[in-house]
């Protein structure tokens, strides 16, 4: 799952912690596993809260994507769940997954050179980056 954050037109870009297993210093967007019984939906809003700190309440809509079909640099296949997120609130609370991040213009996601390989193409199908 996928979840691209908006907040005044602009999105959340976030750099990945040196303690996560994977993507180390890389910048993306919310991610997560999709747990078993949860839908993307409950999947979303939860990954939002652990990741930001937002609540629901801050979380003003929650715009289904499209659902891809990823293959990673090992070749494994990935299924994911996108979603847009708009929220009111600026201010992030980070987990230890992430050591920053930065709202930006989606025109602009370019300049964060260390984008995970796969966010282009989350980016370009939830509407905020044209191909």
């Amino acid at each position: 799952m996928a979840v691209v954050l908006q907040w005044r037109g602009k999105i959340a870009m976030l750099k990945r912690s040196n303690t996560v297993g994977h993507d180390r210093g890389r910048w993306h967007c919310i991610t997560g596993y999709l747990e078993p019984g949860a839908s993307p939906r409950e999947q979303a809003v939860l990954e939002l809260a652990e990741e930001t700190g937002l609540t629901r309440t801050e979380i003003l809509d929650l715009a289904p994507g499209p659902t891809l079909t990823l293959i990673d640099n090992t070749g494994a296949t990935w299924i994911v769940h996108t979603f847009t997120a708009m929220t009111s609130k600026r201010r992030l609370s980070l987990d230890w997954e992430h050591e920053s991040f930065r709202w930006t213009a989606p025109e602009k996601t370019a300049r964060f050179a260390n984008r995970v390989p796969w966010l282009d193409t989350v980016l370009a199908a939830t509407g905020h980056l044209g191909l």
